[in-house]
């Protein structure tokens, strides 16, 4: 199964509510969809949003850096030599973890495909259902504790609460949504970068005084600011997650040497896809440092991805892959089903997509 060419296309999904946090507002997903072809007449598919404020990527640098370095790199190789591929993807362009990611998962998909396995257990796991916390944007309070208790209405008992743009009034927050959601439902809140260290401490420290039982606060520092993450890290007894901080394996190991977050969040987008993914993975259980797998604003097809590799890693015990539930329609077919917080993984050969509205070209 040798690769043939690689053709692009954008999809554009409305979200059910927009989407805010402490970076941005969007109110649709629009992004690339990737579709390897081989000469066997085999196709993977993979996806990339553009999250500038993040990955600093757009959908025209995400299309050129696929046309014009990826693609003339990997065309003719085969596919059973993933390992060659994915060194030849990841040396042909600095950066660029979106382009990379969105051709990463298409390749595993034809590899799984070729294989006739499902890609998590490809990827060694047995998971057969994984559960995901769904993301409540920041708004005013009362629109914030409305929508929480909807999500719960849902069958959602774990919620990832957007916050940082307001310092103190974030503690007020998310104390009138534990109020109004009671003690089971479980509380993470996702500052985004949104705070400085100090406050951060003062913030979090609020929180655990008051009893509101955060199962964890992600990002609460700029994402090049290791030793606040780390001065955070130690100076509060709730779990800090680790997020933009953490794009490469080099990241990783840097973030648990030192000790600066109890946990990690790996995204594809950052990562660059899988193959990298699995490398943090690696590390994280040589330190013992537990993992969240999570999405950017992505369609089923990269979420799907990122679902076959919570559902294949044990170090893997917290999932934020509400994508699919934030969007308005499904538009595609086939691979994982979403059924409100579970997801419960495809039979089916690959990541299990098999059919894509979209034209390529």
């Amino acid at each position: 199964m040798v690769i043939k060419d690689i053709k692009t296309g954008i999809i554009r999904i409305p979200l059910v509510t927009p989407f805010k946090t402490a970076l941005r507002t969007v109110e649709h997903v629009e992004d690339l969809i990737v579709c390897v072809e081989t000469d066997s007449g085999e196709t993977g598919y993979g996806e990339a949003p553009a999250t500038a404020v993040i990955t600093g990527d757009t959908l025209g640098s995400v299309q050129t850096a696929i046309k014009d370095f990826i693609t003339p790199a990997i065309r003719g190789m085969d596919i059973m030599d993933m390992d060659g591929i994915q060194r030849k993807l990841h040396s042909c362009i600095l950066k660029n973890t979106s382009a990379k990611a969105a051709v990463d998962m298409a390749l595993y998909d034809l590899y799984a495909k070729s294989l006739k396995t499902p890609l998590y257990k490809l990827l060694g796991g047995n998971a057969r259902e994984i559960e995901t916390d769904l993301t409540i944007s920041v708004n005013d309070i009362p629109q914030m504790v409305s929508d929480s208790l909807e999500a719960v209405k849902k069958g959602f008992s774990i919620l990832k609460i957007k916050v940082g743009k307001e310092g103190f009034q974030d503690v007020e927050r998310i104390a009138a949504i534990r109020e109004a959601v009671g003690k089971e439902v479980r509380i993470r809140v996702d500052a985004n970068q949104g705070w400085n260290a100090k406050d951060a401490v003062r913030i979090i420290s609020r929180m655990e005084d008051m009893g509101l039982d955060i199962d964890l606060v992600e990002q609460p520092v700029k994402a090049h600011d290791f030793e606040g993450m780390k001065y955070v890290t130690s100076r509060t007894f709730t779990r800090i997650l680790a997020d933009e901080s953490v794009f490469s394996p080099e990241d990783a190991i840097r973030i648990c040497a030192e000790r600066a977050a109890d946990m990690m969040n790996i995204k594809l987008m950052k990562t660059g896809g899988i193959y990298e993914a699995l490398k943090i993975c690696s590390i994280a259980e040589i330190y013992q440092v537990e993992c969240m797998v999570g999405c950017m604003l992505e369609s089923k097809i990269a979420v799907s991805a990122a679902a076959h590799l919570a559902a294949a890693k044990h170090i893997i015990t917290a999932v934020d892959l509400d994508g699919p539930s934030l969007c308005k329609i499904d538009p595609y077919e086939g691979g994982p089903l979403y059924d409100g917080a579970k997801i419960v993984m495809n039979d089916t050969p690959g990541i299990g997509i098999c059919r894509v509205p979209v034209t390529f070209s």
